[in-house]
């Protein structure tokens, strides 16, 4: 079989790579950067924070893929969803308990939200316009959009309810991702995959390596655009205030603050996984989306607000704090009246094929990248083995 490449190390390159070559095929993973991971990556030091807060849904098909390989490794999962570690902001005030109609929204099954309306007219015939409006600020913790009432009913609901399940999806990789990552580079090369970092690709080299066999670009839209020559290939993102801080541990402080008011969500990792913090230290991430026209700092004062609400005396305690706008580079969202298939094709012709996280795939965050690096890399395989003349064995996968 003739040689698969693999441009990008994050999760859908490293998945399309192992896929590949559980398949036979001969792989090569380019990454630009000199360590593999993405937007996966972990920060080094005492506080290993994520780029943003990351997690992995356990009955998500990312989560099967990787616990029949054995790379999951120790998860932990949500402490105890008590009213003490759990807070909500409701009118600018600190509740224990949601909405009675956020919990009527989610026995709702995503197939009778429509495709074609906003997530915020349809939620309000279902539970007025409050709830609505406190539904759709919740799920933005899965979107990373300023306005989430304003995107497609279907696409909200699907995120809103596996958010708001019982028990809780989440689980968090000991350690921070770049543990995963480890684990799935270690895998790869494992495999036989060839690693090539700090060596990025211009457009002509992905020429080159076209020739000697298909390629996968699984980069962000942008760079694949730019990659490609492509100017069809964009799709809308969002654009988010990242806050990472440490604080001296507290008695009673909140597990996690939800903003019901405007999308935002702040949560304390070190709760489920101390380690990620010096002894007596507590590491905290959050998320808080903000508009095309607004500044980094709307974003960082609405983190200070639910600070204030779930972390008493936060800034007395502060001993490290980060913030960072993520724009363009939290994943696709969809308006009405589309779906992930309307999102760029995974086939771009000549032997080239797109896996991200904006691409067209289902799944919830993350999971679009591995959904799309996996497709990608069986269509290459598939590709290599038309023009090698052999037979491939797709099965392995």
């Amino acid at each position: 079989m003739e040689q698969i490449h693999v441009i990008g190390g994050g999760l859908a390159g490293l998945t399309a790579a192992i896929t590949a070559a559980e398949s036979g095929a001969r792989v090569t993973l380019h990454e630009g950067h000199r360590t593999l991971g993405g937007r996966a990556r972990t920060t080094d030091g005492p506080h290993r924070a994520n780029e943003g807060p990351h997690a992995l849904y356990r009955r998500g098909p990312h989560w099967t893929w990787l616990a029949r390989r054995d790379l999951l490794g120790p998860v932990v999962s949500v402490p105890p969803l008590d009213g003490l570690r759990f807070r909500f902001r409701r009118d600018g005030a600190a509740r224990r308990v949601p909405p009675v109609a956020l919990l009527r929204l989610a026995r709702r099954s995503a197939r009778t939200a429509p495709v074609d309306a906003d997530f915020r007219s349809w939620a309000t015939g279902q539970i007025g316009e409050e709830g609505a409006r406190a539904a759709a600020n919740f799920a933005a913790t899965a979107l990373f959009h300023h306005d989430p009432g304003a995107l497609s009913a279907r696409f909200v609901q699907e995120r809103f309810r596996r958010l708001a399940s019982l028990p809780p999806e989440a689980r968090y990789p000991v350690g921070g991702w770049a543990r995963l990552v480890e684990r799935m580079a270690a895998h790869a090369r494992g495999l036989g995959v060839a690693v090539e970092a700090g060596a990025r690709v211009d457009t002509r080299r992905l020429g080159e390596l076209a020739r000697t066999g298909p390629v996968v670009v699984a980069t962000s839209l942008d760079s694949a655009r730019a990659l490609l020559a492509d100017a069809s290939l964009t799709w809308e993102s969002g654009r988010t205030v990242l806050v990472d801080l440490a604080l001296r541990t507290r008695r009673g402080d909140a597990f996690v603050v939800s903003d019901l008011d405007a999308p935002g969500w702040l949560e304390r990792f070190t709760a489920q996984d101390p380690g990620l913090a010096p002894a007596g230290e507590q590491l905290l991430q959050g998320q808080f989306p903000i508009g095309p026209d607004a500044r980094r700092a709307e974003g960082a004062a609405r983190a200070e607000d639910l600070l204030d609400l779930g972390f008493p005396g936060w800034r007395e305690r502060t001993t490290w704090r980060v913030e960072a706008l993520a724009d363009g580079r939290t994943g696709a969202v969809d308006r009405p009246g589309t779906t992930w298939r309307d999102r760029p094709s995974v086939v771009r012709g000549d032997g080239v094929f797109l896996a991200g996280d904006q691409v067209a795939a289902p799944g919830l965050l993350s999971e679009v990248s591995f959904t799309s690096g996996l497709e990608a890399a069986m269509l290459a395989v598939k590709a290599a083995g038309r023009r090698s003349g052999s037979g491939v064995d797709l099965n392995r996968t």
